[in-house]
């Protein structure tokens, strides 16, 4: 009777593996390894704007419409649950997308802003922090574009057949991702070149 059993459990173990279960549930360990590593650089982000817009406050405390947006963007960022349920829920997804995309234009319009502040460009605190957060919009683009790997492989295997029979059976569905029509907007690193000059004004001349 106890060789019986086994049988049927090897037979059981050779089915799973067939179908694809096991590598459903492998590339759903990497989308949620890659997840993780995109709000862990998104929080480091986050964790920057207070000093940033500190320091940039004061120089240019008059700029009050550009902090007002930065720091609403931020709060925004951290208003929504950065869950695991998130990845099943396209919509949530996609609230959480939005919400980054508009802090990263409201950082990129502070560091624009502050090519009109001479004595803050030179500021070394403000130098390092600038340097720090262009270093993680880096890292931002290198966990988004893992993660839109990750996704994409998961998502041909729960729609391919005869895998997709498994996922309907363990309930596996295609996971969002980020939308590759803003994709290079949004990774793309907030540029600020101290070493340039000054646009000369409209109507001047030679």
């Amino acid at each position: 009777m106890r060789r019986v059993w086994m049988g049927l459990l090897a037979l059981v173990m050779l089915a799973v593996s067939g179908c694809g279960y096991n590598a459903i549930q492998s590339q759903d360990e990497q989308v949620k390894a890659g997840w993780s590593e995109v709000l862990n650089q998104y929080q480091r982000r986050a964790d920057l704007v207070p000093n940033l817009v500190n320091t940039v406050k004061g120089y240019a405390s008059q700029e009050k419409e550009v902090f007002t947006r930065v720091t609403e963007a931020r709060a925004r960022v951290g208003s929504v649950q950065a869950s695991p349920e998130l990845l099943d829920d396209p919509q949530a997804f996609e609230k959480f997308e939005a919400a980054q995309a508009q802090l990263t234009s409201s950082l990129s319009r502070l560091l624009v802003v502050s090519e009109n502040y001479p004595q803050l460009k030179s500021d070394a605190n403000f130098r390092d922090l600038q340097a720090q957060l262009e270093g993680t919009e880096n890292r931002i683009a290198v966990a988004r574009n893992r993660y839109i790997k990750a996704v994409q492989d998961y998502n041909v295997t729960v729609r391919s057949f005869p895998t997709n029979l498994t996922a309907k059976v363990f309930s596996y569905k295609e996971k969002p991702n980020f939308s590759v029509s803003n994709e290079a907007e949004i990774a793309r690193p907030p540029q600020v070149n101290f070493d340039a000059a000054p646009a000369p004004a409209s109507g001047a001349t030679n």
